[in-house]
């Protein structure tokens, strides 16, 4: 049915945005007093998005966003042992250990010997190569695709290198904004496998949902049944 099957990184192989979000409420402590922390992680947020055209996904950009928003929100009376906690939060989050989400060790195992998979994920190109070869899951993908950003020319450019046709491409991820949407404006077919949070960046309203046809799964278990169950309903030739 599918020459190839590629699948999303952060919060569908592994956990990462609960890393993410412990560290900004953390940030927000640091900074307690006349704003709330809500207040104070909506303006990091806002920092952080705002950035993205400049420094790109992942915790090295976050991290500085960090730093950015504690300057501004300090009106520059932050102390260097503050900038010191934050830059060593950061250092933690790049070295915190992998955790895989359950269920996919096994799975991409048993997929890789039937499929062809491929890793396409957006961030930082040493963050994620890095996870990946902790993943200990590198030797099960045939490719990896770490790009800047995920929209429908991102995966028609993908498509072309790797000589598919979009309607025998499946995208598997967390995120309909990323790992959906332009996948399907792209010709290919996506399964939705959503996590336990999602980041604000990645949400998006329900109209922009209506008339899309995906599969949803609540975990990457179900994933090889649903293959199973297309191959079975896909006609012969």
């Amino acid at each position: 049915m599918f020459d190839l099957i590629a699948f999303d990184a952060d919060d569908t192989l592994w956990h990462n945005e609960t890393l993410f979000q412990a560290t900004a409420r953390d940030f927000a402590a640091l900074l307690s007093g006349p704003h709330p922390a809500e207040w104070i992680q909506e303006r990091l947020f806002a920092t952080e998005r705002k950035n993205l055209g400049h420094f790109g996904y992942g915790i090295k950009g976050f991290t500085l966003s960090m730093i950015e928003t504690a300057v501004e929100l300090t009106e520059g009376r932050i102390t260097g042992a503050e900038i010191r906690t934050i830059l060593g939060w950061g250092h933690a989050m790049l070295q915190a250990p992998i955790a895989l989400l359950d269920g996919v060790r096994e799975t991409i195992a048993a997929l890789a010997r039937e499929h062809r998979l491929m890793l396409l994920t957006k961030g930082d190109l040493f963050d994620q190569e890095s996870k990946l070869a902790r993943s200990g899951l590198g030797e099960h993908f045939a490719s990896v695709e770490i790009v800047s950003e995920k929209n429908t020319r991102t995966y028609a450019t993908i498509m072309t290198r790797h000589g598919l046709t979009p309607e025998r491409f499946l995208m598997v991820g967390n995120s309909l904004r990323s790992d959906v949407l332009p996948v399907l404006d792209a010709g290919g077919a996506a399964v939705h496998i959503p996590y336990a949070t999602t980041w604000a960046h990645e949400q998006v309203p329900e109209d922009a949902m209506a008339g899309r046809t995906f599969a949803t799964l609540e975990s990457i278990r179900e994933l090889p049944a649903w293959l199973a169950a297309r191959g079975a309903e896909a006609p012969p030739g």
